[in-house]
């Protein structure tokens, strides 16, 4: 399979490391910036084209699209357009979402938006727990994530990418990000209250925290905070059910469970093996994304998280800037 690489930033960068371990190397990767390019070749190995033109006639199987979300739907239509499949990073609003749902399903292409957090083992876990019914039936959680934005990207400033415009602001962009595997596990959002805010000094204008309450479906009812101000950085996550508590320390790499049968806590390691230098979070979780959207292109097996599903999470985004906006639930 031979891949283009739309974006050489670090998800780009991190996409070819993927892309690699699993064992394929015909990947070309595209940047209008030409330092990015020649790290890339240099980095990798991998061809480098400048012009866009050029790169987007290319013969390829897929594209990788790790550009600004807010340009996500001008290249996957693009890829649409000519049949090829195409995988996004995770993606904020946009007016054009449901022309490319009926491009892509006429096309019988495969649109893949990112949902790696669903690959991640803490939420993974927290699924089979939840599945199994090992804390009787879930109640409420609460759930933190959140890193100083500074911190984000050490070697660059984080005015100089798009985290720091409103539109594609970092908190507007997790938010989703963390939802997409919510949902996964505890099932449709019916309502929701949000307040967001700057409360911070970071020097942009975007807003640094969402405090979400969510109350879904299966009558779960939780409470996410996702911040650009804590330092250092975290994602906590804790449980409560019926029968017990699941706690989950993403920084630590720890889950534990209380079992009220038993009284008593039972630990779990959940370490990964590999973090790249610059990076925080370890590879496994995005090679087994890149791994699924390989299968999906082959048609093996449906990608897990399609566009109609990205749709309704980011309507979830939509729905909570109303609710802060108006100070109702929505």
């Amino acid at each position: 399979m031979r891949f283009l690489i739309v974006g050489l930033g670090s998800m780009g960068k991190r996409r070819i490391r993927c892309l690699k371990s699993l064992g394929f190397e015909t990947i070309v990767g595209y940047d209008p910036r030409a330092d990015r390019r020649t790290e890339a070749a240099e980095r990798y190995g991998v061809e480098k084209i400048a012009d866009w033109a050029a790169a987007a006639a290319l013969p390829v199987d897929a594209w990788i699209i790790s550009t600004p979300p807010d340009t996500h739907v001008d290249y996957a239509l693009r890829a649409t357009e000519r049949g090829i499949a195409f995988f996004t990073e995770a993606n904020v609003t946009d007016p054009r979402s449901g022309e490319l749902i009926r491009r892509v399903a006429e096309a019988g292409t495969v649109g893949a938006p990112s949902c790696t957090m669903r690959y991640f083992k803490g939420p993974l876990r927290i699924k089979e727990l939840v599945a199994a019914g090992v804390i009787g039936r879930p109640l409420i959680f609460t759930y933190q994530c959140g890193q100083y934005l500074p911190d984000w990207h050490p070697w660059e400033s984080y005015k100089d990418f798009y985290v720091s415009k409103r539109e594609t602001g970092a908190c507007r962009e997790i938010v989703p990000f963390e939802l997409a595997w919510l949902t996964d596990v505890f099932g449709e959002v019916e309502t929701l209250s949000c307040l967001k805010d700057k409360v911070g000094d970071i020097d942009c204008d975007i807003d640094d925290v969402y405090q979400m309450l969510l109350r879904f479906r299966t009558r779960v009812v939780g409470h996410l905070l996702v911040d650009v101000i804590a330092r250092p950085a975290v994602r906590c996550f804790r449980l409560n059910g019926t029968e017990g508590t699941i706690e989950w320390d993403h920084t630590l790499n720890r889950l534990r469970v209380f079992r009220a049968s038993e009284n008593a806590w039972t630990d779990e390691a959940l370490t990964d093996a590999t973090v790249e230098r610059g990076y925080i979070h370890a590879e496994e979780p995005y090679v087994a994304e890149m791994a699924d959207f390989v299968a999906a292109v082959r048609r093996e097996r449906p990608w897990p998280f399609p566009l109609t599903d990205d749709e309704r999470v980011l309507d979830l985004l939509v729905r909570a800037e109303a609710s802060s906006l108006d100070g109702r639930h929505v």
